[in-house]
């Protein structure tokens, strides 16, 4: 079977994939994109945009249920429709992925194959009856939910964060395993729908990767919810338990016994079933896609973007990998991954923004550095909407003014962080936002004020 040629092919049609295909298509390339899913990704299917609608009702439901705290008199308990929730869910996703569909349909220069990709060669890929070939191949294939060999895992009905999606029932009891970004998001987002929720994390503490304080605070806050959670647990295992679910975690607990149970355990890599050995396409341990600074494979004319190529595990890192690869293939403008500043959020309510260093890798660099902080309460925009929980940080070189991180757990986290995220992009000192005049009445006005009140870090 001869092959049909392309000037280039991308594999996965997540963030990163259709953007490309674009640039590509507008710059006058024949352009082959092969999805075997969804157009979209995890992002737009079982990601950002359904959790995030759902995240959305479920703070609905509970500022209903604090009307009283405003003042607000409701005639009758506060109740939810999950097929309802559901339904809004699925029409978020369903337009969204249909756009993203409509604009690939439009593209005369790009041919849509639905199917799985595998290589033949550094320069062919089969798809199904299928062989095409192309100088240039960009892989975009995401990742998935990892599911680790727990002692009983396989003899239980397990959700991952992708199955959650279509289930269209709530659950009277939902045990959370993990406990880092995607389970507490689940976790607070169910309990806010009614169901009862235990979350069990393996580690010390919630969301290791945070400084101890960020943790503190962020397990107060799912506790004042009322869900159970449990650290530093240790084997693992399941088991039926009639129509139930046991989840064994300590010699000295009773299981928790639960009618659902999702496990949020990280993500692997879609790398496995690439044939990537037939191209020559080198994989590190975990299974990501080794890449040099512009996203570039060891083997001259293959690119990989995303979550496989373990750079970055969002959305936003994504959407960047293409804004890279095209910039240096068709802008001549050498962009690469090391000028990006780590930044992200955790979407529980109130949500975290996130960027730069945590004042724990501040301390391990050996640096001397300042610190400033104000907890919620002292901020009047949350005050004034009765959402006082969490606080800011900032962290600054005390030698040379520059910005090295900041936290924001509270209302409005997940924007705030801009503010100083921006002016780390622009290589500004901490006295630009130490002068800063910010708008009132906001949560972002207090960081000017924090800036001005930096403090030795010990």
């Amino acid at each position: 079977m001869s092959a049909k040629s392309f000037d280039a092919i991308v594999i996965g049609g997540g963030q990163a994939g259709p953007p490309l295909v674009g640039r590509l298509e507008a710059a006058g390339m024949k352009v082959a994109l092969v999805e075997r899913k969804f157009i979209g990704g995890t992002c737009v299917n079982t990601g950002c945009m359904p959790t995030k609608t759902m995240v959305a009702s479920a703070y609905a439901a509970h500022l209903a249920r604090r009307a009283a705290d405003y003042g607000v008199a409701l005639s009758g308990p506060v109740g939810v429709d999950y097929k309802r929730i559901k339904a809004r869910k699925d029409k978020v996703t369903n337009d969204a992925r249909g756009n993203l569909e409509k604009w690939i349909a439009g593209m005369e220069g790009c041919t849509l194959y639905r199917g799985h990709a595998r290589f033949e060669s550094a320069d062919t890929v089969r798809v199904g009856d299928q062989l095409l070939t192309a100088p240039k191949i960009f892989l975009n294939t995401g990742g998935r939910a990892s599911v680790p060999n727990l002692p009983g895992v396989n003899d239980v009905p397990y959700l991952t964060n992708a199955s959650m999606m279509d289930l269209d029932v709530l659950p009277s009891h939902l045990i959370v395993v993990g406990g880092s970004y995607i389970s507490l998001e689940f976790a607070q987002m169910f309990r806010r729908f009614g169901s009862e929720v235990t979350v069990i994390e393996k580690a010390p503490r919630l969301t290791g990767r945070e400084d101890e304080d960020t943790s503190a605070a962020i397990l107060s806050i799912l506790e004042n919810e009322g869900i159970d959670v449990h650290v530093g647990a240790g084997d693992i295992s399941f088991a039926k338990q009639g129509s139930d679910i046991a989840v064994t975690f300590s010699a000295d607990k009773p299981p928790a016994i639960g009618s659902h149970v999702l496990l949020a355990l990280g993500r692997v890599p879609n790398t496995d079933d690439l044939g990537l050995d037939k191209a020559g396409v080198a994989v590190d341990q975990r299974g990501f896609v080794v890449v040099d600074d512009q996203l570039r494979t060891n083997v001259p004319g293959i690119w990989a973007m995303g979550d496989c190529n373990g750079k970055g595990a969002f959305t936003h890192t994504s959407y960047n990998d293409f804004e890279i690869v095209a910039a240096n293939l068709l802008d001549n403008d050498p962009r690469k991954v090391s000028d990006r500043i780590e930044a992200y959020a955790l979407y529980i309510d109130p949500p975290l923004g996130r960027c730069g260093m945590t004042e724990a890798a501040v301390k391990k660099s050996g640096r001397r550095a300042l610190v400033g902080q104000r907890p919620m309460t002292r901020v009047g925009r949350a005050v004034e909407k009765g959402e006082t929980q969490g606080f800011m940080k900032i962290l600054a070189d005390a030698d040379t003014g520059e910005i090295l991180g900041c936290s924001v757990l509270g209302p409005g986290g997940d924007e705030a962080i801009h503010c100083v995220l921006d002016l780390m992009y622009a290589k500004a000192p901490i006295s630009t936002l130490a002068r800063a005049m910010h708008i009132h009445p906001t949560v972002s006005e207090l960081l000017p004020t924090i800036a001005q009140e930096l403090k030795p870090l010990a």
